[in-house]
């Protein structure tokens, strides 16, 4: 048995933020529909062709789904979308702003229909105030909420490497469905969720938000490493390869000038014997972590590290990761099908022990349409006409 088993979501979603809330709404046991337009899809199918001939973001945020190609421009496609809905839990849906109601789709038109359906809208930055029409994508976002102004180096800002914003929102998405569906539980009612990319972010965003309350300094841009903590962030070994490592306390940092970088007397340097003064010195005691470091391989570093109980990480590659020897000991690692054949993916985080998560196929497009059709009534020459007319 798992979480979900039983509930039925709709999802008009395209990108990433809505199909990764409903990718593990489905994880839990839900059933998804996921309504595309028929001959193109949810255009996250085009971004790249990198898994045999699919996208990566797809196959990530699609699995367990069942694919519904449905031109909601015709005509005839309200009627099959209005009893998808009547018989849903949830409607998840990150069109373009505007595009819902439109439809007829928006929370005041349905809820008065379907009482009990709860509605989650996610966009770029919520359902009122003046940039409610603006579009929105990751990187914007990411911009936009003042990420790109705690990255990177100096007159450098870097971007995160992954779709942070999308994760973001698809994950409050997410949560604030499952508390929905306890609520409706208690009350019998649903309710509308409205998530915002920009909030989302901005929620994240609240440890250099209160260091810089009040128009104090922001923390400085450090690359890779903390900014207001030292040291914490990568260094060199001697073999080319990189060790990240972070203290968090005086304790620690005894203990690193002790077994680490074997001079004790560091510890109580006036230069570096408070996490401030490191952090003001950080260039001082770079160079001498540095030289010691030089003279040892990156495993060697691990290895003392390790010995001090201090924190430390390989700088791993992707192709690390894949083979991860932690990830392969959990047996972390789940075959799932797809158009183009089985590929690996990562079971769930977090799940209770007792639940076998759903990894189902990842769907091609319209994969679905004729069985969802005729759970919904329609005959053979019913779905050959919306096919002839371009419905489907």
């Amino acid at each position: 048995m798992r979480p979900l088993d039983g509930i039925k979501v709709v999802t008009l979603e395209h990108a990433i933020a809505a199909p990764f809330c409903t990718r593990q709404l489905a994880d839990l046991g839900a059933r998804v529909i996921k309504i595309e337009r028929p001959g193109v899809g949810d255009f996250a199918r085009g971004y790249d062709e990198r898994v045999h001939g699919l996208s990566s973001h797809f196959v990530w945020t699609n699995r367990s789904k069942e694919s519904l190609a449905l031109d909601l421009k015709q005509p005839a496609a309200a009627e099959i979308l209005d009893a998808l809905v009547a018989g849903a839990d949830v409607l998840v849906q990150n069109l373009a702003p505007g595009a819902a109601d439109r439809l007829g789709l928006g929370y005041d038109t349905l809820s008065k229909k379907y009482p009990k359906l709860i509605v989650c809208d996610i966009s770029g930055y919520g359902s009122d105030g003046p940039y409610r029409d603006k579009k929105a994508y990751d990187l914007l976002i990411q911009s936009e909420s003042g990420f790109l102004s705690i990255t990177g180096s100096p007159g450098e800002p870097a971007k995160a490497g992954c779709s942070i914003a999308d994760i973001a929102a698809g994950m409050y998405a997410y949560s604030n469905i499952l508390s929905a569906l306890l609520l409706r539980g208690r009350t019998g009612r649903g309710c509308r969720i409205d998530v915002s990319m920009l909030e989302s972010m901005v929620e994240w965003m609240g440890y250099p938000l209160y260091y810089a309350i009040d128009g104090q300094t922001p923390p400085a841009l450090s690359g890779a490493a903390h900014a207001t903590i030292y040291p914490y962030g990568p260094f060199p070994a001697g073999d080319g390869k990189t060790v990240m490592l972070g203290l968090q306390n005086e304790r620690e940092w005894k203990l690193f000038c002790e077994r680490v970088l074997m001079q004790p007397e560091l510890a109580t340097d006036e230069r570096f014997n408070s996490n401030s003064k490191r952090t003001s010195a950080r260039d001082a005691l770079c160079e001498v972590i540095v030289t010691v470091f030089a003279k040892l391989s990156a495993s060697q570093v691990i290895e003392r590290l390790d010995n001090a109980g201090i924190a430390n990480a390989q700088m791993n590659s992707l192709g690390d990761v894949w083979a991860h020897p932690q990830l392969q000991a959990r047996e972390r690692w789940h075959e799932v099908g797809t158009p183009a054949g089985v590929v690996p993916a990562l079971l769930p985080p977090g799940l209770p022990t007792d639940v076998d998560p759903r990894m189902d196929p990842v769907p091609a497009l319209g994969e679905h349409t004729d069985a969802i059709l005729r759970e919904l009534g329609c005959d053979s020459a019913r779905i050959d006409a919306l096919r002839a007319a371009g419905t489907i």
